[in-house]
């Protein structure tokens, strides 16, 4: 605390605050350098648009699409690429399917109507049948709406 005498012949008492400035520029820069300059969080890949649009893309033998058919007042149809399937038949098939696949990936596609708890079923019977990537697939979204 410096103290200076003032006109009036009475003593004034101001405070430094050099040394408070001093230790504000450090804090400061302790915290720039401990928060992280990138946010940490799950890495997204999103799917690209096909290069070509024009160029109509041949069906692949190599993905399986398991389709969850909504049928109003019964239990839900289930296919396997355009192949009706049941239910109770679905994890035998998908095991049979991939037993031989270096490449483990399937997408489900559920009709608008069914209930998740359906769509959660069968990614259950995908991860019961080996497979490593599940996928979602979901309506395009149409121009103008």
């Amino acid at each position: 605390m410096a103290m200076s005498m003032g006109s009036a012949g009475g003593s004034m008492a101001e405070i430094n605050v050099t040394p408070m400035i001093d230790i504000l520029l450090v804090l400061l820069i302790i915290f720039m350098v401990i928060v992280p300059t990138t946010p940490l969080g799950l890495d997204a890949l999103v799917p690209q648009p096909p290069k070509n649009p024009q160029k109509q893309q041949q069906p692949n033998d190599r993905t399986i699409v398991v389709q969850v058919l909504y049928r109003p007042g019964a239990p839900p149809a289930y296919k396997i690429n355009e192949t009706d399937v049941a239910h109770a038949e679905l994890l035998a098939k998908l095991t049979a399917i991939y037993a031989n696949r270096a490449e483990r990936v399937m997408f489900v596609k559920g009709d608008d109507n069914v209930n998740f708890a359906s769509i959660a079923d069968v990614i259950d019977i995908g991860r019961a049948a080996n497979v490593d990537h599940i996928g979602l697939m979901t309506p395009k979204v149409q121009a103008g709406q």
